[in-house]
């Protein structure tokens, strides 16, 4: 009975029942069927708090299978440092019970269970699903450790890539050129998000509402996603009937609010706040009739992915992975709240444009049917389990 310990980024919960449970539905139990299709007991290592009673908008995550290492649940960078010692001393006891390793990086966890790995010389994957490079360039997290942070978080990437037997990455080549993989490692690339049938829709767009409507999906917990700069394009435009959905929530909604205001735009958007992961986000993305994401940092992004199954035409920032899903020609530069007005006036005046890009948007999305990607998976898995036993 072959086990995977697998490392995951996300904080999760084990309630007074003592089960595990995980913020929203992304990563929950259905997410770890990936692995299960070839491991019979998948071990998360993360971060995981005890409480007494639950949270609102948790989803189950253990059971099937799936059975969590409970890490210390720091964060930040001191926090990470004062609980090292007993991260470590919990990973070398999974190690020891665990037959195969996959690494979800980048990951402070994961880079413990690799120092770990390497002094036992074990073989290992990865899953490259970000870019810490770009996550951490500056406008990102404010912290005086970030260019260390940085530098380190880079370095180590470009040596768990190097060093590991088995490398997938999110992207198709845009992680790769920075990241490259060992000449002898197994070697795939495929998106970390895989869409149900019902997802895509039968037929694209083909003309845009008299009132038009913008949406965006994305924390605002942090910037990332540059919705203050989305807010300014709005004002940017000067077209008194465009309109703007903001979907997700965090500590800077406030802000955002009061900016909306300050622009003398706040009549024109609406903070939906957090919507639960499928029906609720694709009828929110069904009312729209553009989806735009000025990022300034990306991986691939999911949210993005999953407006273009629904034909949304998508404006972009040239960051991450957004390249690798849209033509030039609706991408702007990060930060540039002009060239994303200009952008946004475009697709509205344009008919024909709208139409074209809902059409190729909509056929390029299939590429991440879960008929498409699970057998790809399956293999980069099971190549995996080969080389470690």
């Amino acid at each position: 009975m072959p086990s995977l310990l697998v490392t995951h980024t996300s904080h999760f919960v084990r309630g007074p029942d003592g089960l595990v449970y995980a913020p929203g539905s992304l990563v929950s139990r259905p997410f770890w069927s990936r692995y299960r299709a070839v491991f019979d007991n998948v071990v998360v290592a993360a971060r995981v708090r005890g409480v007494e009673d639950l949270p609102e908008n948790l989803s189950r995550a253990d059971g099937d299978g799936v059975e969590f290492l409970d890490l210390p649940d720091y964060t930040g960078p001191w926090q990470y440092l004062r609980n090292i010692k007993e991260i470590r001393s919990r990973i070398r006891n999974g190690i020891a019970h665990a037959d195969a390793f996959c690494l979800r990086v980048p990951c402070p966890i994961a880079t413990i269970v690799w120092q770990e790995l390497r002094r036992l010389n074990l073989n290992f994957g990865v899953e490259v699903v970000g870019d810490p490079w770009e996550s951490l360039a500056p406008g990102g997290p404010r912290s005086i450790v970030r260019p260390i942070a940085r530098w380190s978080a880079s370095r180590n990437l470009r040596a768990q890539c190097h060093e590991a037997c088995a490398v997938c990455y999110v992207t198709r080549d845009t992680l790769q050129r920075r990241y490259p993989p060992a000449s002898h490692a197994f070697l795939d690339g495929f998106s970390d998000i895989q869409l149900p049938p019902e997802a895509v829709v039968d037929t694209p767009r083909s003309k845009i509402s008299d009132n038009p409507r913008l949406i965006l999906v994305g924390t605002l917990e942090v910037l990332y996603k540059a919705p203050d700069v989305l807010i300014r394009a709005v004002a940017e435009t000067g077209r008194m009937n465009l309109r703007l959905t903001l979907v997700g929530d965090g500590r800077r909604r406030q802000s955002m609010e009061g900016l909306a205001t300050s622009l003398a735009v706040a009549d024109q958007i609406t903070f939906a706040g957090h919507l639960e992961a499928g029906r609720a986000v694709r009828d929110a993305l069904d009312a729209a009739d553009i989806f735009v994401l000025p990022s300034r940092t990306e991986g691939l992004p999911r949210a993005m992915i999953e407006a273009m199954a629904r034909g949304l035409p998508c404006i972009g920032s040239t960051v991450g992975g957004i390249p690798e899903l849209l033509p030039e020609e609706d991408l702007v530069p990060p930060d540039d709240v002009g060239a994303l007005a200009t952008k946004i006036i475009e697709f509205i005046d344009n008919p024909q444009r709208y139409a074209e890009a809902s059409h190729r948007n909509l056929e390029a999305s299939k590429q991440f049917l879960s008929t498409v990607l699970e057998p790809r998976r399956t293999a980069f898995y099971a190549e995996l389990l080969r080389v470690s036993v």
